[in-house]
């Protein structure tokens, strides 16, 4: 039996067994060489993923982007209509002699991945539907935490020449967690949505492929990397689920997009390439690339890590006065303000009875099992309708001023 490792044959005797509670499969042995006490920070290993993944000190990661082999299976060259034929992927590096072999492979290099993660650091895994739900079960198996897959829609797929099947116009990534302990990973809910027209960033991105003047060319004119990945889509990776000075890991690193896009956002980055090559090509890649100032690339201030403030504080500070009344945006539903923090629901024709804090009150208002009090409750000033969450924004304010 011979073990394909991402174009390089392992026998079975450099096989070893580990048996985990999760799997009693054979995966390829490498020979651990010396963790490095420093960090290659922005710099390409040339060489085997596993052995060099093997080289980094646990815990030093925050984020993986990995962009494996798909195992796409060509048996024969593609042709279109007029019989000129398809540069599709046909690269040693894509080739497994069996999906057992290719299984093995992506066990090794998730685990190895696994060991260098911080706790709280989490991996995309990008794929079709050749490899990613091996892979996505696989993730599982070792004890990942699948957050969301996302799909990645292609503005300008290839299509279909042979007209048998539907034209593959997306990708799938799926995005993971360490383990299903970790709660604190990074996710820039806020900044995303900002970015949207303030709605929710949603987990399907419409993206086109790489083209044009992205696409790296060598000396005769053809794709240096047969899947360049665009710039757009490591951008929005990067930018949901990491922070300025944070350390991406990408163990499949080709041309170099990862790299190049943490250096221009603010990111450092290590690479891992077998391919001279590709790494020669990434290097001028990231090299030429131009960080962006720090000021368009600063984390976001997020409401999540501000301080918590109650309501009753608003009221202790003298910012809304016990009595004052509250009415939601369009003046349907009232509540007066009690000294303790709390408000009382004000029905039509009905006493003041129900009492509860600004969400319980607000969610009652309503009939809807929950509520933001904070953006739902008005107070009028000086003629207009303001959300009581300035009033918070005020003593956070005050917090700061007091910290410094």
């Amino acid at each position: 039996m011979r073990i394909a490792r991402a174009g390089t044959a392992v026998t079975k005797s450099q096989l070893k067994v580990l048996r985990t509670e999760h799997s009693h499969r054979l995966v390829p042995a490498v020979a651990s060489p010396a963790v490095q006490s420093v960090l290659p920070v922005n710099e390409i290993l040339v060489g085997d993923c596993l052995e060099k993944l093997a080289s980094l000190p646990p815990a030093s990661i925050d984020l993986v982007f990995a962009d494996p082999p798909y195992n796409l299976q060509l048996e024969q060259t593609l042709s279109r209509p007029d019989q000129s034929l398809v540069d599709a992927v046909d690269d040693d590096w894509d080739k497994f002699a069996s999906f057992a072999d290719y299984d093995e492979f992506t066990r090794a290099w998730l685990s190895g991945v696994r060991r260098v993660m911080k706790d709280n650091a989490t991996i995309f895994v990008i794929g079709s539907y050749h490899n990613i739900f091996r892979v996505g079960t696989i993730l599982q198996d070792l004890g990942f935490w699948i957050l969301n897959d996302i799909v990645w829609r292609k503005a300008n797929p290839m299509p279909n020449f042979r007209g048998r099947r539907f034209t593959n116009a997306h990708e799938t990534l799926i995005w993971a967690g360490k383990s299903a302990a970790a709660k604190n990973y990074t996710f820039n809910y806020e900044a995303l949505k900002a970015g949207n027209e303030d709605c929710q960033a949603r987990s399907d991105w419409f993206l086109p492929i790489c083209t044009g003047t992205e696409r790296l060319k060598n000396e005769t004119g053809s794709k240096t990397h047969p899947t360049q990945k665009p710039e757009a889509l490591l951008a929005r990776v990067l930018l949901a689920a990491s922070q300025p000075g944070d350390l991406v890991l990408d163990p499949f690193f080709g041309t170099g997009t990862t790299g190049a896009v943490a250096k221009k956002l603010g990111r450092s980055f290590i690479g891992i390439e077998r391919d001279e090559t590709y790494a020669k090509a990434a290097r001028a890649r990231i090299a030429a690339a131009e960080p962006y100032p720090d000021e368009a690339v600063s984390a976001a201030p997020s409401k999540r890590a501000q301080p918590r403030v109650a309501f009753a504080s608003v009221v202790e500070a003298g910012l809304i006065a016990p009595g004052a009344m509250l009415c939601d945006e369009k003046k349907r539903h009232r509540a007066l303000v009690r000294a303790d923090g709390t408000l009382m629901l004000a029905s039509a024709g009905a006493e003041l009875s129900i009492v509860g804090s600004i969400h319980k009150v607000g969610a009652l208002a309503q009939g809807l099992p929950a509520c933001n009090g904070w953006t739902f409750w008005h107070v009028e000033r000086n003629g207009k309708l303001a959300p009581i969450d300035d009033l918070r924004t005020t003593i956070r304010g005050a917090l700061k001023v007091a910290a410094e």
